[in-house]
């Protein structure tokens, strides 16, 4: 059985790694703006792993419903989720534009 604990600890997971990535987003766009594309390629590409980080800590969160172990939502589960959700929308309205500044 998860601890309350470790269920804080995945939905915070999920924030933090979907926060990171939108910083490293936002950073693409601003080196894109300035021309600096191959930096703007790495920055997508460690928001992209940082994104994965997160949805490995949703798919983690996932299970532990299917178990059994997760009865009801939080506001931080909430919380969560909106971050990953905007920060995967984020990332492809940012590689649209990165696509029109090359």
């Amino acid at each position: 059985m998860i601890t309350n604990e470790e269920l804080e600890m995945m939905m915070i997971e999920i924030v933090a790694f979907s926060g990171d990535a939108r910083t490293k987003l936002l950073s693409a766009v601003k080196e894109a703006k300035e021309g600096n594309l191959d930096h703007t390629h790495a920055l997508i590409n460690e928001a992209q792993e940082l994104l994965n980080d997160a949805h490995k800590a949703q798919t983690n969160l996932l299970t532990a419903e299917a178990r059994g172990e997760v009865t009801s939502p939080t506001i931080l589960l909430v919380h969560a989720q909106d971050h990953l959700m905007t920060s995967m929308l984020l990332r492809d309205v940012i590689e649209t534009l990165v696509d029109i500044y090359r």
